[in-house]
């Protein structure tokens, strides 16, 4: 049985994150980061103040920064942090990455938006909207084979089910049902279903249960399995994000 949702967050809560397919969204502290590369795009916004980031010998301050995957920095700064990290091929990490026209390296900096950005979200839906002014997407209709097959993904995380199953399930040929999934989805299958068991272990967290059986509930083949894929996915370990005390939602 899947965990019961956390109640509504007091507008007092700080910190927490927000996980949904393809995104995810932390406010809180800054957390103290040893220089790290991520596999996804990392969007941080300094509330009260510009960050730092640095990369080998450059060094570039900003209140809004874009990091992009794979590169290896360090990102320090005193003060409230949001950070929004963005699945490659989404179509919101490309949204992003529009909205900024100035860029340092391989780093942007200075949101379009980023006044708008220093107000941190309290709850559910003002982290949507959040979001949604980092990182603009077209609401669209998805395909209901897609749907549907995205849907059983979500509700059995831990299932592995193939590719060639799902297909099959909603009468694709395997390549179509790939192709058509990335389309309308806006990443792949796989990286759908590693976001997916991400949201399921944070709702476990969420409902008071520990890392072994929040990655045993998700679909994740061990605690250390969950940790590593956290640690690749958002740049820091689940421990340390953990140790901060915050609430974590899964909206």
């Amino acid at each position: 049985m899947p965990p019961r949702a956390p109640a509504p967050l007091p507008q007092t809560c700080y910190p927490a994150v927000w996980l949904w397919p393809g995104q995810a969204l932390y406010s809180g502290p800054a957390l103290g980061l040893q220089p790290h590369s991520g596999s996804v795009w990392c969007l941080a916004v300094g509330v009260d103040g510009p960050l730092t980031v640095r990369v080998g010998a450059q060094r570039i301050q900003a209140r809004t920064a874009l990091i992009p995957p794979r590169l290896t920095h360090h990102l320090s700064m005193t003060g409230p942090l949001v950070s929004c990290y963005l699945d490659p091929a989404s179509a919101r990490a490309a949204a992003c990455r529009a909205q900024f026209d100035e860029f340092c390296g391989d780093i942007g900096v200075q949101h379009t938006a980023e006044v708008e950005l220093f107000t941190p979200p309290t709850d559910d839906v003002g982290a949507l909207r959040w979001l949604e002014r980092a990182a603009p997407s077209d609401v669209q209709q998805l395909d209901s084979r897609i749907a549907r097959a995205a849907k059983q993904v979500r509700d059995d995380t831990a299932a592995a089910v193939s590719a060639a199953e799902l297909a099959a399930s909603v009468g694709l040929s395997e390549s179509r049902f790939l192709h058509l999934f990335r389309q309308e989805i806006g990443c792949s299958l796989r990286r759908y279903r590693l976001w997916s068991r991400l949201m399921c272990a944070g709702a476990e967290i969420a409902a008071g249960h520990n890392l072994t059986t929040a990655a045993a509930q998700a679909g994740f083949a061990s605690p250390s399995h969950l940790a590593d894929r956290f640690k690749t996915t958002f740049g820091l370990s689940a421990t340390q994000l953990l140790a901060t005390g915050l609430t974590i939602r899964t909206p």
